[in-house]
């Protein structure tokens, strides 16, 4: 019996994609190539999961695991001779407990889904970012995905209290902790977050929810200069009292962009400034919160941070102030664009953005290129254009990459690593580090089979 017809016993013929059905799709919403594959399969559960993986594993057939595919590091490209594992019909929100403050979820769960569902019952999942409409809770855990909430929610890891894996050969790692506190021995969900299902498959997740916000004030507001950014954060936060969950900062090219037709939204402040700051607070006092936010605005005007701002009125002006932060999509009207996610020490941004872009003056004739990001917890984006074509992508890298060498950034904030940031991982992992990685990939994937070639070399099938 050959591959095919013992995955269509497994899950179905129906859930067995082959030919026209695998290249009809795209490899991702930012990438418009069609997916080549051996074939597409469609677990249900996690027992079908097991099945496939076992019968992939005893045959060394590799497999990659595909969740919303909004990843922007190739993490989830294929070849002709893998085989998708898509957990696309795993979509049951399980449980919620509102006493425990938990939701069991199915890995092909929307975020966005997972959001409702607890705003539903009065609870919070804090995890929120561009793509909330089109990517899996299994993608978010795998690449340990950050968002706009990381300045006081953390991580994806940090908001993910057990998990079920499904290992190479097909065993099942059931960690479904509900408990915040649970030191008995290894935390064995952590070998799942952020590891890009190179170590198993992620199909079942315990999330923790919070208390829902009974306040949400939004800011956005002008500066003058990059020194006065930090000075801002740090003012915020300490007079926010906890409250502050976003500084998202937009460089003057980026605001210019996403306010000038055909982007749909208008500018709410003057063009001409070089900086401009989101500020989100969330708290459980309206009108304390209102109050205290003000009065911390009306301190920053008074001490020259700030040269201008609006206070969001109301939910619909809110949405409008975050989709001008959320319209990524208009650096793509410039081709070949090149999106980045790098994270560095606060001191270090205005010089090494500077850098950059000395670096991409001196390669580059022409180029554009867009700053933007959750600079309150060090996190930058870059969406850059140079050339051509595709030729010109490892010079563009090398000019955002290798300045994160000597002060300590990282190549990948919220991204992950995948096929893309893999060359220039030793910039920010030592070689102990890559080593003991290795190890870990060869205990729990001794045939190689799982997202073959990702993050790093050197593991042998």
């Amino acid at each position: 019996m050959d591959l095919i017809q013992k995955l269509a016993d497994i899950v179905g013929s129906q859930h067995v994609l082959l030919d026209d059905d695998v290249s009809s799709r795209a490899r991702g919403i930012w990438d418009h190539e069609a997916i080549e594959a051996k074939a597409i399969v469609r677990p249900k559960n996690t027992a079908e999961v097991s099945a496939v993986l076992k019968l992939c594993n005893e045959i060394g057939q590799k497999i990659v695991a595909h969740g919303g595919l909004t990843g922007l590091v190739e993490g989830a490209i294929t070849s002709e001779d893998d085989l998708i594992l898509s957990l696309e019909r795993m979509t049951e929100i399980e449980s919620i407990d509102p006493v425990n403050r938990t939701m069991t979820v199915q890995a092909g769960v929307l975020l966005q889904s997972v959001q409702e569902a607890a705003e539903q019952v009065g609870l919070f999942y804090p995890l929120d970012l561009g793509a909330r409409g089109s990517c899996t809770m299994g993608g978010n855990i795998a690449t340990n995905a950050g968002g706009n909430r990381v300045i006081r929610y953390g991580m994806t890891r940090d908001m993910v209290l057990g998990t079920e894996a499904v290992l190479a050969d097909g065993s099942v790692v059931s960690s479904m902790n509900e408990m915040i506190k649970n030191n008995a021995g290894f935390d064995l969900k952590q070998l799942f977050i952020g590891t890009e299902g190179s170590l198993g498959v992620v199909t079942r997740a315990v999330l923790r929810l919070r208390e829902q916000p009974r306040s949400q004030e939004t800011v956005f507001a002008a500066v003058n200069e990059f020194r006065q950014l930090p000075k801002l954060l740090k003012l915020m936060d300490a007079r926010l009292g906890g409250t502050l969950a976003a500084f998202e900062v937009l460089w003057n090219d980026f605001y210019r962009l996403v306010t000038t037709p055909p982007a749909l939204q208008e500018p709410p402040l003057s063009q001409d400034y070089p900086y401009y700051v989101l500020i989100e607070a969330l708290g459980g006092d309206p009108d304390g919160d209102k109050e205290r936010l003000e009065n911390a605005l009306h301190d920053a005007h008074e001490s020259g941070l700030v040269a201008e701002s609006v206070v969001a009125q109301g939910e619909s002006h809110r949405r409008r102030i975050w989709a001008m932060r959320d319209d990524v999509e208009q650096t793509t009207r410039f081709q070949p664009n090149y999106i980045f996610d790098v994270s560095l020490p606060i001191p270090n941004m205005e010089n090494y953005v500077s850098t950059v872009r000395t670096g991409l003056e001196t390669t580059f004739e022409e180029f554009t290129m867009f700053t933007f990001g959750h600079m309150g917890d060090g996190n930058l984006h870059f969406a850059i254009s140079a050339g051509n074509d595709h030729s010109t992508h490892p010079a563009v890298e090398k000019c955002v990459y290798e300045p994160l060498r000597d002060i300590g950034g990282s190549v990948s904030a919220e991204h992950g690593v995948g096929l893309e940031k893999k060359p220039y991982l030793d910039i920010s992992r030592n070689g102990i580090e890559l080593d003991l990685m290795r190890t870990l990939k060869r205990t729990l994937d001794p045939n190689g089979i799982l997202n073959p070639g990702k993050i790093f070399d050197g593991v042998a099938a």
